[in-house]
């Protein structure tokens, strides 16, 4: 480690302002329509006068999210990537939700460590022990998070489809599905699998329109429940946990587990599918820094888990053929897979 490599970790929570300044000032779409501007005609643009204008080209710039050649401005090439395949969309999203719900609550993560619980949740009204049942009393907000947690899907999910084998599969219980958009994605890529979104009520709103708009009404249901007060439907021959057992603590993991091991019948898999952290105990950066999230905001012991974690719940709940399928792209995704 260097001393420079220092200056970014110090300032980073700066280094995410000039980040969202950008998006939301609307910098990286201007530049994408007219690149190659100088610091007058972009500070024009974004109605800025001009010292806030050099202000914000030069954080972009350092942070390499801009490049500046002559005076002149454009993107980085990946930001103009993303934009024109309209990925950009979904980092939009990402940088609004980091913005606007776990910003302020991250001033709490020492004091998160210290007591071992989520207790930037405090910034969020209500007496729930869990971000989700809080967002109930923040309606704008709630949707906020439905909308951003979609987008994290889209960014993940085509490792979902990929690895997620349905084969013989009829009928797919999603537990926690929120808006639908995982049994949406799985349901377009197998169009023989009837799906299930299981969630609570204000969820499983969200998800009946998303379902509707998609066309796979017929294909996909919704169920309103809790996910540990409630039982789960049965008959189905695949459980999927997407991006749901990062939330709880290894018991809670462990009753979920065994909630979809009653549900299955004889000879159906579970599907775990989220974001990994390696056994090593160094990474990967995503999983690191998202866990920050994690730590202080969506309940008690909300982790980035490793793969051999997993798969001991997995064996201790009395499933069988476990097997292991890393995502293999930026995002430290993948799924396991595990017979009844």
């Amino acid at each position: 480690m260097t001393k420079q490599d220092l200056v970014g970790t110090l300032f980073g929570a700066a280094a995410f302002q000039m980040l969202n300044a950008g998006n939301e000032l609307g910098l990286f779409e201007m530049l994408h329509r007219e690149p190659d501007r100088d610091t007058e005609e972009i500070g024009a643009r974004l109605g800025l006068e001009r010292r806030p204008t050099e202000i914000l080209l030069l954080g972009t710039s350092a942070l390499h999210l801009t490049t500046v050649s002559h005076g002149r401005y454009r993107n980085a090439a990946l930001i103009d990537e993303m934009i024109a395949d309209r990925t950009w969309e979904i980092i939009t999203d990402m940088i609004a939700f980091e913005a606007n719900i776990v910003y302020e609550p991250q001033a709490d993560f020492v004091d998160s460590l210290r007591h071992n619980t989520n207790v930037g949740l405090r910034r969020f009204d209500g007496d729930a022990d869990d971000l989700y049942h809080r967002l109930a009393h923040r309606p704008d907000l709630e949707r906020l998070f439905y909308r951003c947690m979609r987008s994290w899907s889209r960014l993940s999910n085509p490792i979902l489809v990929d690895k997620a084998d349905l084969t013989g599969v009829r009928r797919v219980l999603d537990v926690g599905g929120g808006d639908g958009v995982n049994a949406i994605t799985l349901a377009r890529a197998n169009p023989d699998v009837e799906f299930t979104v299981l969630d609570l009520p204000g969820a499983v709103s969200l998800a009946k329109q998303k379902i509707a708009d998609s066309g796979l009404s017929e294909r996909i249901s919704v169920v309103s429940a809790d996910i540990f007060a409630d039982s789960y439907p049965e008959g189905y021959d695949c459980v999927l946990f997407a991006n749901q057992l990062v939330i709880w603590s290894p018991e809670q993991n462990m009753t979920l587990l065994n909630k979809a091991y009653e549900a299955l019948n004889e000879g159906g898999r579970v599907l775990v599918f989220n974001a990994m952290s390696d056994a090593s105990g160094d990474g990967p950066l995503y999983a690191a820094l998202d866990n920050v999230y994690f730590a202080t905001l969506p309940a008690a012991n909300s982790t980035l888990y490793h793969w051999g974690q997993y798969e001991d719940w997995l064996s201790r709940v009395g499933f069988s053929h476990i097997l292991r399928q890393p995502g293999d792209t930026w995002t430290p995704h993948g799924v396991i897979s595990a017979v009844k």
